[in-house]
């Protein structure tokens, strides 16, 4: 497609306590009319996306934007679509959506343009039908901006599930278990009981594996939510496993188109900082972190050297969030 022929739009997804999000309904009279969908529009030929949507949101809601954070870029290719008199309606187009979370505003928001306003929980949608080039950005919402992965290997059992405990009391809802040392029935045993212990706390677990077989395996007798594969197993993959949620490590543009081609849930990338295990190590920086990422269509999240007050600085970069290994069970 020329990249005169896209519409580029930006899309203002504002967040309210507990996660919910508000959308909005399309009057009657625009095309696809009483679909829901993220307020925002389209970005004129004199601005930047994060200008078309300050201005699109005092407009369409009156409010003013005091804070945000780019996010995700997803392109959609909107089929024609005719009305109930088989007139065209509106014409196929592709539309290219610059998405970005705002978390501080003033004013109330209000339906200036006779749109219905909703406020909603992503994962638990009382409204539809939801415009389509909208309804995958859902599942990205779920997932949490803090992201674990577990060191039984340096803290010990008894220590490490002390620190699991405490981190789940203080809003950890998304854990790796990442335990190279352990196999075979270790690890299954491992997995289940971080599994069991972050089950009531709605916290999803994610099993680090190098094989789609042995993942899918393993998840299915400890009950994990999905996989995380390695860089090198991410490369060898050609599908999306069916049935389970997916991320990937990426060190690389090349990983990183890879994971976007196969449509996979989320992607880790790394090392942004110095680490411990590798304190010479080359690593990213926030720069290279940020042009890497730059219109990339999942979310991310930044490791190496994170800690959760580094969280602001990933969201200004594009990140979806941060992950750690170590701070994140250090004793509060």
């Amino acid at each position: 497609m020329d990249a005169l022929n896209i519409t580029h739009a930006a899309v203002g997804v504002i967040q309210r306590e507990y996660g919910l999000v508000l959308l909005g309904e399309r009057p009657v009279g625009k095309p696809w009319a009483g679909y829901w969908e993220f307020p925002g529009g389209k970005v004129e030929v004199d601005e930047t996306p994060s200008q078309a949507l300050l201005r699109e949101l005092q407009e369409e809601l009156g409010i003013t934007v005091k804070s945000y954070y780019p996010w995700i870029t997803r392109t959609f290719d909107y089929p024609a679509k005719l009305n109930s008199k088989g007139q065209l309606e509106s014409p196929a187009k592709t539309v290219k959506l610059h998405f970005f979370i705002v978390t501080e505003w003033n004013g109330e928001p209000h339906g200036l343009e006779n749109q219905t306003l909703s406020w909603q929980s992503p994962d638990n949608l009382t409204v539809s039908p939801m415009l389509p080039a909208n309804a995958p950005i859902f599942a990205a919402l779920t997932l949490p901006n803090i992201y674990a992965i577990t060191n039984l290997n340096e803290l010990g059992a008894s220590l490490f599930f002390e620190r699991l405990k405490i981190a789940l009391e203080n809003g950890l809802r998304m854990i790796q278990v990442r335990e190279k040392q352990l196999s075979g029935a270790d690890l299954l045993a491992f997995t289940q009981q971080v599994v069991s212990i972050a089950n009531p706390y709605g916290a999803k677990v994610f099993l680090n594996s190098a094989e789609v077989a042995s993942a899918s395996n393993l998840i299915a007798n400890a009950g994990a939510t999905g996989a995380h594969f390695t860089s090198s197993a991410l490369m060898q993959l050609q599908t999306k496993p069916a049935g389970m949620l997916c991320g990937a490590s990426c060190h690389s543009r090349e990983e990183l188109v890879h994971a976007q081609a196969l449509g996979l849930d989320y992607v880790m990338l790394s090392p942004v900082l110095a680490t411990r295990t590798h304190p010479d190590a080359e690593t990213l920086g926030w720069d290279k972190f940020s042009e890497l990422i730059a219109g990339y269509s999942l979310p991310v999240y930044a490791l190496g050297g994170m800690e959760k007050s580094d969280l602001h600085q990933a969201k200004l970069q594009g990140a979806h969030g941060v992950a750690m290994l170590r701070s994140i069970w250090l004793s509060d």
